[in-house]
């Protein structure tokens, strides 16, 4: 009996989950991930080819099925992974793609047809580069985002096409999604003092979230990115006066229709864990998703607690995470059940799960559930295998009791 899994998910916080659910016979895994990420290199990107989302989020999910033992698969790691180094010229991006197409040198055990299909979509990142080789620094750029820049040039700007295109080059097994349909927007938040964190780069960044003043009480996608006279105006401004502002500021999204569909066809839908503040939250956004979650077919709509703590969520408990989760969902009092479980790790640690809810074993309607998922090997990492058999647990008991 297969069994259908979506998960929403950020770059690398949920990804030993997924590569748990990959090994698992039956399951079908679908990844819901947005493209707000704007990070150094991609961040260069994104200001280079205007209206392109980020790649690096849905870089990171190509790699979930290679194995580094395997010498073509290795390969196929090394093209997305590879960084350029300091004064690569588009001379040398050139000399970087030729090896990729003759097979040569690190890139020797590409498989055939993945050679051929990224080399093509470098070269068209690379024509570009050529007509406008002002603006845009190679340096320390992944290999990666270009093939993904590349195919979204050669399939017309169109980047969930893109994102196909490279799945299809890496051959992965995973049904990898953009939450929307491509339209390209800026994620900012405010925290609770009325400072704007202009872009997600900056909400991801370090700083002492434990402070009250300092945590972030809103996110918002806006059409364009916030410069500095806007964003000096913004902090000038009482913190519900910018709230006010940028709600009317904000972009026009629309939800991606196959992850609409993946998450109503879905038998189980994981709310991963990773960076909820810029991996996560932001997907909850799009016009629709709650809707769909509503609508699933899913026995369990599980939400997964992270094992650490993350630059934008320190002092936030568990229940807060899942609170916030609900409340972007558009469904702070949980009345819609878009999260019928929660499961965090049984041991002690960040973020901190009160006393009172393990004893009460529920939250916001929702069964709280522990067990051992984290990496003995990998303080603050989830266990794949284990933590991807607990929620296929939790889905079958859930569906059992349906069936009563």
């Amino acid at each position: 009996m297969s069994v259908a899994v979506t998960m929403f998910n950020g770059g690398r916080g949920a990804a030993s989950i997924a590569r748990g659910m990959l090994s698992t016979p039956g399951v079908g895994l679908s990844l819901v991930v947005n493209g707000y990420d704007n990070g150094q290199s991609t961040g260069a990107l994104r200001r280079y080819l205007p209206g392109m989302l980020g790649p690096s989020d849905f870089r990171k999910n190509l790699l979930l099925h290679l194995d580094p033992a395997d010498p073509a698969q290795a390969a196929l790691t090394t093209v997305l992974e590879h960084r350029l180094p300091a004064g690569t010229t588009p001379a040398g991006l050139t000399e970087v793609i030729d090896a990729v197409a003759a097979r040569s040198g690190r890139f020797a055990a590409l498989p055939e047809e993945a050679s051929a299909l990224v080399a093509g979509h470098l070269r068209a990142f690379a024509r570009r580069l050529a007509a406008a080789p002002h603006g845009f620094d190679l340096a320390d750029c992944a290999l990666g985002n270009l093939v993904f820049a590349g195919a979204y040039l050669r399939l017309g700007r169109d980047f969930n096409a893109a994102v196909d295109a490279c799945a299809r080059a890496f051959g992965s097994p995973v049904r990898l999604l953009n939450v929307t349909n491509g339209e390209n927007a800026f994620l900012v938040a405010l925290r609770r003092d009325g400072t704007l964190l202009a872009d997600e780069a900056d909400i991801v960044a370090p700083r002492d979230q434990r402070r009250p003043q300092a945590a972030i009480t809103d996110l918002f996608l806006l059409p364009e990115p916030v410069g500095g006279r806007r964003r000096a105006q913004l902090e000038a401004s009482p913190p519900e006066w910018a709230r006010d502002d940028l709600l009317r500021e904000r972009a026009e999204v629309t939800p991606n229709p196959r992850a609409l569909k993946a998450i109503m066809k879905a038998d189980l839908i994981v709310y991963g864990p990773g960076t909820p503040h810029s991996s996560l939250l932001p997907s909850y956004l799009t016009p629709g998703v709650a809707d769909a979650v509503a609508r699933s077919r899913a026995a369990a709509k599980v939400f997964v607690v992270n094992t650490r703590d993350d630059h934008d969520s320190r002092g936030l408990s568990a229940p807060d995470l899942v609170d916030r989760t609900l409340t972007y969902l558009g469904d702070p009092g949980n009345r819609r059940r878009l999260v019928t479980h929660v499961l965090s790790h049984h041991g002690t640690g960040v973020p901190p799960v009160p006393h009172a809810v393990l004893g009460r074993g529920e939250w916001a309607g929702a069964r709280w559930l522990t067990a051992d998922l984290e990496d003995p090997g990998r303080p603050g990492a989830h266990h794949g295998r284990r933590t991807a058999d607990a929620l296929l647990a939790i889905r079958d008991e859930a569906a059992l009791a349906g069936a009563r």
